[in-house]
């Protein structure tokens, strides 16, 4: 696998065709990352640089170099270790200044606060140039809507929190007129809970699972949490979100002090405000359910060949040797090519 070094003006000034390994991860709903071990060079390392950008043909993101470290070893050579993260990973570049109060539909809200925050916001130093919101038609997008309030929180924070307790991702892709275009999405449904696309199944029957890890926890499940927002001791206003009793019922505290029931356009109702502290519950609910995951390294040659039967986001069919079955989207994929080859891990988050 070849990979292109860009400069900030996402020029190609060097190719790097030998290194030692690579490990390169997209996500779904966050940032990915890579890292990438080659030999140390004087040339290369010209440009290997801090805010340069790393691209390979294999994946539709573009990383950011951000650490570049050098490890010398007199037996076995000098190495350059490269790290990163991918394109979305700007967004924590910014962060919400001041108090924005998101309700109606989830996409156009989150435009409104990009575009206050890097896209035109009032202060020219915050813009972030080339920068463009490319809105989804899908209908599963459109049909999301929010109710939440931030204060100061990042960008990627906020962004994060949205996708992920609405089952969506998000992608920052550079377009041929080198724009960072900002979109949301929503991978498809190739599982047998439906008919309207094929089927994609990855088992041990169609020998297209080489190896897999499945993964349970409720450690950290926490099902009903008590939300204190504005005020003090016992004039604090808070309120219970969820519902479970007995041995089932797993409280967690919620802090949402920062939401606050004065906002630009007047003072909220007390309806209003209880509506924001019960989306601030179910976000903090949504981040502590039970941990359900299956990883593996599938075989996607034959079969089912990623970028083509499959993307990032769909959901699929798994199972595995002990015959655990079920509906899983793609979270993750990590690729890695070293000296035993190409390689493609991707992790799999099981549907309710």
């Amino acid at each position: 696998m070849n990979l292109y070094v860009l400069d900030k003006t996402f020029k190609a000034i060097a190719v790097i065709d030998q290194y030692k390994s690579l490990i390169w991860t997209d996500r779904y709903d966050q940032p990915g990352d890579f890292e990438l071990d080659l030999p140390a060079g004087a040339a290369l390392f010209r440009y290997i640089q801090v805010d340069n950008y790393i691209w390979q043909n294999k994946s539709d993101h573009l990383m950011v170099i951000e650490d570049i470290s050098i490890d010398t070893d007199v037996e076995d050579g000098n190495y350059i270790k490269v790290t990163g993260r991918s394109l979305e990973s700007i967004l924590d570049r910014r962060i919400v200044w001041g108090q924005a109060n998101l309700k109606g539909a989830l996409q156009a809200q989150l435009k409104s606060l990009f575009t206050a925050n890097l896209i035109a916001p009032t202060n020219a130093d915050r813009k972030i140039d080339n920068f463009l919101f490319e809105e989804s038609s899908d209908e599963t997008i459109t049909a999301l809507t929010v109710d939440t309030q931030f204060t100061g929180e990042g960008l990627d924070e906020v962004t994060n929190v949205l996708c992920q307790s609405s089952g969506i991702g998000y992608q920052i892709l550079l377009d041929e007129q080198k724009r960072f275009v900002f979109s949301l999405y929503s991978g498809a449904d190739r599982s047998y809970n439906q008919t309207a696309n094929p089927y994609v199944v990855f088992s041990p029957k169609f020998e297209n699972i080489i190896n897999s890890n499945y993964y349970y926890s409720k450690a950290a499940c926490k099902n009903v949490t008590l939300v204190a927002g504005e005020g003090e001791g016992s004039d604090r206003r808070t309120l219970s979100v969820g519902t479970a009793s007995g041995l089932e019922r797993r409280e967690l505290f919620t802090d949402a002090r920062d939401i606050s029931s004065t906002t630009e356009d007047g003072t909220l109702t007390t309806a209003e405000y209880n509506a924001l502290l019960t989306a601030r519950g179910n976000e903090k609910l949504a981040e502590n359910t039970p941990a359900v995951a299956f990883e593996g390294e599938v075989e996607t040659t034959k079969l089912f060949q990623y970028g083509r039967d499959f993307c990032m986001g769909d959901i699929v069919q798994i199972t595995n040797e002990y015959g655990i079955e079920g509906a899983a989207r793609i979270v993750e994929i990590v690729m890695s090519d070293d000296e035993t080859g190409f390689t493609i891990y991707p992790t799999f988050e099981m549907i309710a």
